[in-house]
């Protein structure tokens, strides 16, 4: 008997049909003698028709209200799946993150995870019951409801499996597991049978769409074998952990790409120790991640200071660059919004020479120029005009063979 804690998506929940083939696979599960915790997101379009509904009213609603509003797509899902679960005789009790307790800061629709109480939950789990758990929320330190952002459904199933010591944590989508990279792209992209946490963290936070970066996050620091699985076909998915075959050791494991990058560079800024952090703070204090950063000394006691962000804060970091601009008395501030990154991935990597040479000179032939260049000990990353970034990608997915399984190192 194991503990399984299974999350469903938007599209697995998308209709009356869909809820009630989840629930089949729960009680198949909860039949093969494994307790279980069922943590749902909302039906797939949901959270966008709450969204819109709001804008009927306010054209930039509180944020607060917000996340009032949007946490009542997962207790839809969640009591639908209970009553569905009923009608199988399966024992099963719904829960919104308030009542199971799980506790986050106060960010409104970017909260962070404190705690999860484990109280309730164990107490259902020891009466034999199932567990159908909302989803994307919890509740703030001065008692408000909060969300954790698009995808965060996630991030609270992996947070719970680790505060109940889960053996697994099993993310069903409308995937089969994770691929060498986006099969809308590749065509001939490889679904993978295991892949490392490491892999995994820098694919999601490189713009692979499988996992939210938060819950890879939360399942390394936690330990929590993560698995990605189809809710609408049966297979062994992609298991997700710190442990790798040994006889398999791939240079590269997968090409990821974001398409929502945007570019801003500072110039003609003093070449001074504390400039840097004079130019972030204000990006960091309005709650913007910082991706990329490049600086170039011009020699003439200027630098040039480069970072990407996600293309939905571009308008409002350009703003704030501005105002740094003019304080710093720097030359300009010039964007780009029309880029994309692409990276390749593999913990081979570090060990084998040539990976950044074959990767520059397949885009080189391609005819594909690179705006900036970032790396890590597993990872290569390049900035790119986004209308070359689909065959960038089918460049590279085939330059590195990743169609084919890996040979075997005897």
């Amino acid at each position: 008997m194991a503990l399984l804690v299974q999350k469903y998506g938007g599209t697995s929940v998308g209709n009356v049909e869909r809820i009630k083939a989840v629930a089949e696979k729960v009680k198949a599960t909860k039949e093969a003698g494994h307790d279980v915790v069922v943590v749902l997101s909302a039906m797939s379009g949901e959270t966008n028709r709450l969204i819109a509904l709001a804008k009927e009213f306010n054209a930039t609603p509180t944020a607060r209200e917000m996340d009032v509003l949007l946490t009542t797509g997962e207790q839809t899902t969640i009591a639908l799946l209970s009553m569905a679960l009923h009608n199988l005789g399966v024992d099963a009790v719904s829960m919104t993150g308030d009542q199971i307790r799980l506790k986050t800061d106060s960010n409104h629709a970017k909260a962070r995870i404190l705690n999860v109480e484990t109280e309730n939950l164990q107490k259902h789990i020891k009466e034999g019951r199932v567990v159908v758990v909302a989803g994307f929320q919890g509740r703030s330190e001065d008692n408000n409801i909060t969300t954790l952002g698009r995808g965060g459904s996630d991030t609270s199933a992996v947070a719970i499996a680790a505060a109940l010591k889960a053996d697994e944590c099993q993310i069903y989508t409308d995937v089969d597991g994770v691929y060498t990279t986006d099969p809308r792209v590749e065509p001939n992209a490889r679904r993978l049978d295991s892949i490392t946490f490491e892999e995994m963290l820098e694919m999601a936070s490189l713009g692979a769409k499988v996992l939210q970066i938060r819950s890879v996050e939360f399942a390394g620091k936690y330990n929590v074998p993560l698995r990605v699985l189809s809710s609408f076909k049966d297979g062994g998915g992609t298991l997700i952990s710190y442990e790798e075959n040994k006889m398999e050791s791939p240079v590269i494991s997968g090409i990821a790409f974001n398409r929502d990058e945007a570019r801003l560079t500072l110039s003609g800024v003093p070449d001074q120790p504390t400039v840097a952090a004079q130019i972030l703070s204000p990006i960091g204090a309005a709650n913007i991640d910082v991706d990329m950063i490049v600086q170039n000394t011009l020699g003439d006691g200027k630098t040039d200071f480069t970072f990407t962000v996600h293309r939905d804060d571009y308008d409002q970091a350009t703003k704030l660059l501005n105002v740094v601009c003019e304080k710093l008395q720097a030359n300009s501030v010039q964007g780009n919004n029309e880029i994309a990154k692409v990276s390749v991935v593999g913990v081979g990597m570090w060990n084998h020479p040539g990976v950044a040479q074959k990767m520059f000179e397949t885009l080189g032939a391609e005819g594909i120029n690179m705006h900036q260049i970032a790396t890590s000990e597993i990872k290569i990353s390049v900035l790119v005009d986004s209308k070359y970034l689909e065959l960038a990608v089918r460049a590279l997915h085939k330059a590195f063979e990743l169609e084919t399984e890996p040979t075997q190192e005897k």
